[in-house]
């Protein structure tokens, strides 16, 4: 469960916030404050995996909020939610790894769908320790981002060739193209589509897999 400190002076749009996030699966509301003092320790005392900080809050801008977590070693992720439009401040957000930039006024759907992307990201990092290769990295980025990586082969997502690489990754030993497309509700075209472009870029390797007859089939091994 991805624990969320909503900080908002006002009490209407803080509610409001709340309770989206508690709709959103995955996420629950560790606690909620409206200011910056109060979110600071509130940090130190409570699990916070993902802070919703309003930048205009009315004893600290939210940026300089967002230093002083860093200066303290908090590791929480942090989202802004705020009516500001200045392209310096959002400048700023960029250099101090604002993970997202929600505009007020925003309905439901905008933070779920920002919420969703989060939670997708977080899962892909908690599944493995490192990354094999630089696709890697522009998937994780881009289910971030919600931006496909634009050097993957016309026809293949980011979400698709994460999920093969995932399946590869946790198997005992190899998978074939048809086992994976079992798994993954897909055709063997298309599994050994994503299976072949792993192997081309060194993410996985290629072995021979013997039956009792007829040809042997190829396998695929995630490769540490």
């Amino acid at each position: 469960m991805i624990r969320v400190l909503v900080v908002e002076d006002e009490p209407i749009a803080a509610d409001a916030h709340a309770m989206y996030v508690e709709r959103v699966p995955g996420f629950t509301v560790a606690a909620k404050t409206g200011t910056a003092a109060e979110a600071l320790r509130l940090l130190v005392k409570e699990r916070v995996d993902l802070v919703l900080l309003d930048l205009n809050l009315p004893d600290m801008h939210g940026m300089d909020v967002v230093r002083a977590m860093r200066a303290a070693g908090h590791p929480a992720d942090v989202m802004a939610v705020t009516s500001a439009r200045d392209l310096d401040v959002v400048r700023a957000a960029v250099s101090q790894g604002i993970v997202h930039y929600l505009l007020k006024p925003f309905a439901f759907p905008a933070l779920r769908d920002k919420l969703e992307r989060y939670r997708q990201y977080r899962s892909q990092l908690d599944r493995a320790e490192s990354v094999a290769d630089q696709n890697e990295v522009d998937v994780l980025l881009a289910t971030l981002r919600g931006q496909s990586p634009t050097h993957l082969p016309k026809g293949m997502s980011p979400e698709s060739l994460s999920a093969v690489a995932d399946l590869i990754r946790a198997a005992a030993g190899g998978l074939s193209a048809a086992e994976v497309a079992l798994s993954l509700h897909a055709s063997r075209v298309t599994a050994r589509r994503y299976l072949e472009y792993l192997a081309e870029r060194g993410a996985a390797a290629r072995h021979l897999r013997y039956g009792n007859a007829g040809r042997p089939e190829v396998e695929y091994r995630w490769i540490p």
